[in-house]
C-alpha cells in the first residue's frame, strides 16, 4: 500500500485497507501474575479417591473445593499431594472442630466431623512455601446437619514440584456417594 500526502490537501493513492487479523496471545514460560485456572470438576459419586493430575510446574497455589460431598462412612476427608506420585507420609497438621482435633501424618486431614450421607462443602488452600514445602489451610463443614465447620492446617515437603492432588478419606475405604470436587490453581 502506498500513501501519498502532498500540500494542504492530502491525497491517498493506491491505498487499500484490510481488516487486521487478531490472534490470542500465546504463553511460554512462567506467568508473572495471578492466572487462575479451573480444572474440570469431578463427580464424587463413586470410588474411594479422586485424583487431579497434570498441574503445571509454575503453580504456587492450589485450592480444593468441595460441594455437597458425601461418603458412605464417617472417616475424615484427607487431601494428599505429590510430585510424580502421591505422597502418603511426612504430613504435619490437624483438623479442629466441635468434634475435637484430629491429626494425620498420611495427608492433610481437612474435616473431622464427617457424617455418613451428610453433604459437606468448603475449600482448602495449598501454598508453595519454598523448596518444595507446601502449607495447607481450609474450612470444610457438614451443610446437612449444621455440624460445626472444621478448620485445618498442615505442611509437607515433597521430593519435587507439586503436580497432583488426591482427595480421599483417612481410612481410604469409604466410598464417595454424592457431590463434586474441583481444583483451582494459580
Amino acid at each position: 500500500m502506498a500513501i501519498t500526502i502532498s500540500g494542504d490537501s492530502p491525497n491517498l493513492t493506491n491505498a487499500s485497507l484490510t481488516t487486521p487479523t487478531l490472534t490470542s496471545p500465546t504463553f511460554a514460560g512462567t506467568p508473572s501474575g495471578s492466572i487462575i485456572t479451573s480444572m474440570t470438576a469431578q463427580a464424587s459419586t463413586s470410588g474411594t479417591s479422586i485424583d487431579f493430575t497434570s498441574i503445571p510446574n509454575w503453580v504456587k497455589r492450589v485450592t480444593v473445593m468441595y460441594s455437597g460431598v458425601s461418603t458412605n462412612g464417617t472417616s475424615n476427608f484427607l487431601i494428599q499431594i505429590g510430585a510424580g506420585s502421591v505422597t502418603t507420609s511426612g504430613y504435619t497438621g490437624q483438623a479442629t472442630s466441635g468434634a475435637g482435633t484430629t491429626a494425620s501424618t498420611t495427608g492433610f486431614n481437612v474435616c473431622n466431623n464427617i457424617v455418613a450421607a451428610g453433604n459437606h462443602a468448603g475449600a482448602v488452600t495449598i501454598l508453595l512455601f519454598g523448596s518444595n514445602t507446601y502449607v495447607e489451610s481450609g474450612l470444610v463443614g457438614n451443610t446437612t446437619t449444621g455440624a460445626t465447620m472444621a478448620t485445618s492446617e498442615g505442611a509437607v515437603t515433597l521430593g519435587g514440584t507439586l503436580d497432583r492432588v488426591r482427595v480421599t478419606t483417612v481410612n481410604g475405604t469409604d466410598t464417595f456417594d454424592a457431590g463434586s470436587i474441583n481444583v483451582l490453581y494459580e
